[in-house]
């Protein structure tokens, strides 16, 4: 079980910080929290009403977590079921994000039992940010989010199709299993000015089809080759156990060719230096690629909220020393079927 997180002392709190000033903080509290649309929960998980000001549960819930990055699954932006709040704003203002994104996975409407009532119109990704706050109040939409205090140097987002086919689920609220089709999903991903450098952040929320979700992780990790490690992939997978590091690993094998391809110039160049050496022999070390092992930086049930059981929510990473990583937690909180997962690292 990984050890509890600390409250932050008075003298390091950092809401409403400012991204420059995120170096004076040694470790940076990394989370992801799937928000069942900021649904209000009972003690006992029986969902709630929505109170006189619907972003008010949420808004408390994300300053209470302090992150410094955030990802965030089952994002509502102006649906009426959660009172028409663009909730990836909620959450930006309530932990002084400087910078954010919202990749829409669909626009339309909850329909009961049938999944959703999509907008004919609006097919493609879309992507908001702090610019189209209060834009667009008439395109309901739903999908994934990544917040940052900290500076951004790239973002990127992409969409993934639903299975063709769904499975009976639990539903809050409901008896037994509901059957339930799957939705498209979306991912985001950001590259971040840390205090020791670069590193690349994913938030994402993978379906439930088994096998369906697992494609979409080795998928992820094929569309991040390009970025700078380390890399953080953080998210609802709806994946257990070791299946996910394990996906990510096997997916970072099929780079392999990038790495034949290093060796093969590094062999170019060592026959160059021997040519104007006159042909005499120098050792020269020839760099090989060396796997690096995907781990899980927390390990603690987050679903469901009210007596967690199992862990679907993950924050996994690769290139990122393990004497880096500090507590993490999973804390309560009065919105979500799920748990958030926090934990400290130092990036």
């Amino acid at each position: 079980m990984p050890r509890s997180l600390k409250p932050r002392r008075p003298d390091r709190a950092v809401r409403g910080r400012t991204a420059g000033t995120v170096g004076d903080v040694s470790q940076l509290r990394i989370a992801t929290f799937n928000l069942l649309h900021g649904q209000p929960l009972a003690v006992d998980g029986a969902p709630l009403p929505y109170p006189a000001e619907p972003g008010a549960p949420l808004g408390d819930a994300i300053a209470e977590l302090d992150a410094d990055v955030l990802a965030l699954q089952e994002v509502d932006r102006h649906q009426e079921r959660s009172g028409l709040v663009d909730q990836a704003a909620v959450a930006a203002k309530a932990m002084g994000a400087a910078d954010w994104r919202f990749a829409a996975a669909l626009h339309g409407r909850p329909a009961p039992l049938a999944g959703w009532l999509t907008d004919p119109a609006m097919t493609s990704l879309q992507v908001y940010g702090p610019a189209e706050v209060d834009t667009a109040t008439g395109l309901p939409s739903y999908g994934t989010a990544l917040l940052t205090r900290l500076p951004v140097r790239h973002w990127r987002a992409r969409r993934f199709a639903p299975a063709p086919f769904g499975l009976p689920l639990r539903v809050a609220g409901r008896r037994g299993l509901t059957p339930v089709p799957d939705e498209p999903r979306a991912a985001l991903a950001a590259v971040l000015e840390g205090r020791h450098g670069p590193f690349t952040v994913v938030a994402a929320h993978l379906s439930f089809v088994p096998g369906w979700n697992v494609s979409q992780l080795a998928a992820i990790r094929r569309w991040i080759a390009d970025l700078p490690r380390p890399y953080l992939v953080l998210g609802d997978f709806n994946l257990i156990g070791a299946v996910p590091r394990t996906v990510l690993g096997g997916a970072a094998a099929l780079d392999r060719t990038t790495a034949r391809e290093r060796v093969r110039e590094a062999r170019a160049a060592r026959r160059t230096r021997l040519e104007q050496d006159g042909g005499r022999r120098r050792r020269v070390r020839e760099p090989r690629p060396r796997p690096q092992g995907w781990y899980d930086l927390a390990r603690t049930p987050t679903y469901p909220s009210h007596k967690p059981a199992v862990q679907f929510d993950h924050v996994l990473a690769v290139g990122v020393p393990r004497t880096a990583v500090g507590p993490a937690a999973a804390p309560r909180t009065t919105v979500s079927d799920h748990r958030p997962l926090v934990v400290e690292v130092d990036l």
